[in-house]
């Protein structure tokens, strides 16, 4: 016989499972909150927001990059329920002398962050260009079944820092 209960229990269980069984990203663990900014009212419940964030590359010392991510308020947004938007900017600089940690392939994830409870992930990737020694960096959202075209890139020209600095090329980092 069919229980109403034990469906809705189930269906909670497998919920909070693949939830728990997404594979974290290999990129940094949380980036820092620089500041937040309203952008829209709400009286009763909490306002949309814009957030700026920082984030070093985990895989390339001496890099690092912000982005800015609008964060939906009300009393879904305060739950964690609603949609976040694809509109997203991103800025990435050489912050220090520039070493490769380890290779990498084109494209790979340097970052990845949820923006809806099940179907939306916001990434960054990271890319090399080789013919002129640039990292390149790119955000974008997308969902599961449909995704957004909205994105943003930074690049950030690999150049010696101090007198004693020795560039390294991107592209001996490449993974063939």
């Amino acid at each position: 016989m069919f229980q109403p209960s034990c469906f809705w229990r189930g269906l909670a269980c497998a919920a909070v499972l693949s939830v728990s069984l997404v594979a974290p990203a290999r990129a940094a663990d949380e980036p820092d909150l620089i500041f937040r900014r309203s952008t829209v009212f709400k009286l009763l419940s909490p306002d949309d927001k814009l957030a700026t964030y920082g984030i070093d590359d985990p895989d390339v010392e001496g890099v690092a990059c912000h982005f800015t991510v609008p964060e939906k308020g009300g009393y879904k947004g305060w739950l964690g329920l609603a949609e976040q938007v694809s509109d997203i900017s991103l800025s990435c600089r050489q912050i220090g002398p520039i070493r490769f940690k380890a290779k990498f392939e084109q494209g790979e994830d340097m970052f990845r962050q949820r923006r809806s409870l099940f179907f939306k992930k916001m990434q960054i990737v990271r890319g090399c260009d080789v013919n002129r020694n640039v990292l390149v960096y790119m955000v974008y959202s997308d969902k599961l079944i449909d995704g957004s075209p909205k994105n943003s890139t930074s690049s950030v020209p690999i150049m010696p820092w101090g007198a004693a600095d020795s560039i390294q090329k991107c592209g001996d980092f490449l993974s063939k």
